[in-house]
């Protein structure tokens, strides 16, 4: 059968962007864009696109050139998603939650040679930008203004502006298609939740994350009618116990992942209206790989047993070829008993490529036998839904015995006094290390509950290996820029509070 051989004709690469050409063809009258008084169409998205990916390319950016993009959640930031990598350069969105040096950096390590900063964002990465060696040279700077009249003195320190750009355009420019479908698109940084946060290449584009105050979110659902949404579960958590909440008019679709969200938390959000599905992915992949495909007869359900359901990750999504638990030594699968646990493993054509400049951090993830390791620990199902226990790095140890930190968070989070909480290894004279819980309360219950009333609660839910030893409340838990909780510090806090004594059994 060596007579079929790939021809042009049926080996175009396809490309993400695409969605957007045909968006433009079959919907191009139809709204794609609402933004305060701001409202485009599919057809004026489409030619915008275009009229930036042309004039990124007169600026001399070449095809696999890096481009930053440093703003909120605004139509240019929702515009440079298509035209930067329509121009055939790798997109690279950058959280404004982060400091200066952090984005110096990330610019420095991914050689951005363009940068498109908010206007509000722009002393932050000119600060930034100072912070370069001096013998590297400097990305250019392009001013997103947002309709906002700017002094003459913040101007001069960027090439153009992004409605400038727009204006000396070509709106018929012919965009830059990828030569094969390993094109790398976007370029993405971890969180740094476990360590120093890694670049990591796609070849489809990852979109921005919300950036806004939870009052002006909340009321964004009575203004716009919206029907779908995102969010972390710390998100859902706002939601659930926000002073400003009310029971919706109509259903929110909300699709949650980033961390297990706790049984209790999903609950007290499905209470309001919002109907939760839940999906897991991470930096490494491109979007949701698992989700928690849902089956009718579990309607039928009373609502803590749906809750718990929920809080599985669940099943391969169609982008995913193969999705499994195996024991991380030896690689095979673990018993479908929800109960073995072992490392979540991935294969398939929407990985990364690879860690960038980090050759020995991408051979310890994607090994010889075909299969990315996550690092995070799991259990699989009978009927083929996997759950996730924990980070490899968060499974706390307790006189031999595997203590699940996400199992003694949820049973946290089911208390109503509790508004955060995070459980980490602390060492144990005897035991070796147990369960020490950090958390934040809330409002008027502070005063009121003491350590051994939350130990008291864990006795009467968990078993008895599994209660922490140690509670600690603050007043909030510290997070990354994405809003995880950074549970190596607390991690780091535990170990300088040094042993428990072994009286303490």
């Amino acid at each position: 059968m060596d007579l079929f051989k790939p021809t042009p004709a049926n080996s175009c690469p396809l490309t993400p962007l695409a969605f957007l050409e045909r968006a433009a063809t079959v919907y191009g009258e139809c709204t794609s864009l609402v933004y305060n008084c701001t409202t485009y169409t599919w057809s004026e998205t489409h030619r915008r696109c275009l009229q930036l990916a042309s004039s990124i390319s007169v600026l001399g950016i070449k095809m696999g050139d890096v481009v930053s993009v440093v703003a909120p959640n605004i139509p240019a930031m929702y515009e440079l998603q298509f035209a930067v990598p329509m121009a055939g350069a790798v997109l690279n969105n950058i959280n404004t939650r982060l400091d200066a040096r952090t984005i110096s950096i990330l610019l420095h390590h991914g050689e951005s040679k363009l940068v498109f900063v908010d206007y509000f964002w722009s002393p932050l990465v000119l600060e930034a930008i100072s912070l370069f060696p001096p013998n590297v040279k400097p990305p250019i700077l392009v001013l997103i203004t947002d309709d906002v009249d700017v002094s003459s003195s913040l101007t001069v320190d960027f090439h153009a502006t992004y409605e400038g750009m727009l204006e000396r355009s070509d709106p018929e420019f012919k965009w830059v298609r990828p030569k094969t479908e390993w094109d790398p698109m976007t370029l993405n940084y971890t969180s740094g939740t476990t360590s120093s946060p890694k670049g990591v290449p796609l070849v489809g584009p990852i979109f921005a994350s919300v950036n806004s105050t939870l009052q002006l979110f909340l009321t964004r659902f009575e203004d716009t009618s919206v029907t779908h949404m995102c969010g972390a579960p710390v998100v859902l958590n706002m939601l659930a116990n926000s002073p400003a909440a009310k029971p919706l008019q109509n259903p929110v679709h909300f699709l949650t992942g980033g961390a297990p969200p706790p049984a209790a938390v999903l609950l007290r959000t499905e209470s309001l209206g919002f109907v939760v599905s839940h999906g897991y992915g991470m930096t490494e992949v491109a979007g949701v790989v698992v989700s928690c495909a849902w089956k009718p007869q579990w309607n039928r359900l009373p609502a803590t047993e749906r809750a718990k359901l929920k809080a599985r990750q669940g099943v391969r999504t169609i982008g995913m070829s193969e999705v499994d638990v195996v024991d991380p030594t030896s690689g095979v699968s673990v018993k479908r008993d929800g109960l073995t646990l072992g490392e979540i493993v991935l294969r398939g054509g929407c990985l990364m490529l690879g860690y960038l400049k980090d050759p020995e951090g991408t051979s310890k993830c994607m090994r010889e036998n075909g299969w990315l390791y996550t690092g995070d620990v799991g259990v699989m199902y009978r009927d083929g839904y996997l759950e996730i226990k924990d980070r490899s790095k968060d499974i706390i140890i307790s006189g031999g015995e595997n203590v699940s930190s996400v199992e003694v968070e949820s049973v946290l989070y089911s208390n109503p006094v509790v508004n955060e909480a995070a459980v980490v290894a602390r060492p144990d004279e005897f035991w070796g290390e147990t369960p020490c819980a950090f958390m934040s309360l809330k409002m008027g219950t502070t005063e009121k509950t003491k350590e051994i009333d939350i130990i008291e609660f864990c006795r009467d839910r968990l078993p008895h290996y599994m209660v922490p030893k140690t509670v600690v409340f603050m007043e909030e838990l510290p997070k990354t820029s994405t809003g995880k909780i950074r549970k190596f510090v607390l991690r780091q806090t535990a170990k300088a509070m040094g042993s428990l004594p072994a009286s303490r059994m």
